[in-house]
């Protein structure tokens, strides 16, 4: 019987990565002139995965996000994964985003990828969804690089990363 060969596909942000951008953000954020006297703020909570940011105006709060974008996609942060969430504008026009981060492939993406590698016509080639992420099997080499270059031009909403290529 012929070995079976196998790779993972999944996603995942690196939080120490998103605390770094979101500290150096902040400290962007407290020289620059334009946010001189206001009260924006950037929090980052590793629990609930989201980056909360806070500004006086939404003007200064897509401002903000541009700084928190330009941050993370410095520290290899896949934008990706990153899912803004609606500007609320409260009391006295202070506006406030919450900045989710996706980490782990959810059940619907997961069965696009799925269908769509069946779909492709690639022969023996098997998918199974683990949880959070994606195990493809065959006994070709070829053809789970093949499967790999297939996927990497397509978007899923997602930074796909293929791992554990045994």
């Amino acid at each position: 019987m012929a070995k079976k060969q196998s790779f993972d596909i999944s996603t995942s942000v690196d939080f120490q990565e998103v605390d770094n951008a979101v500290n150096q953000a902040v400290r962007e954020t407290q020289t620059r002139y334009d946010f001189k006297g206001t009260k924006c703020t950037l929090e980052f909570d590793r629990d609930a995965s989201e980056v909360k940011l806070e500004a006086d105006d939404e003007f200064r709060l897509t401002q903000l996000m541009n700084v928190l974008r330009e941050k993370l996609s410095r520290r290899n942060v896949p934008l990706k994964n990153v899912s803004e969430g609606k500007i609320e504008v409260g009391s006295l026009g202070r506006a406030r985003m919450a900045v989710g981060l996706k980490s782990g492939i959810d059940q619907e993406t997961a069965k696009k990828i799925s269908k769509d590698i069946r779909d492709s016509g690639f022969k023996k080639v098997q998918v199974q969804i683990q949880g959070e992420e994606l195990r493809v099997t065959s006994a070709s080499r070829d053809e789970l690089q093949a499967v790999i270059a297939h996927l990497k031009p397509k978007d899923y909403g997602v930074e796909l990363m293929f791992g554990n290529y045994r």
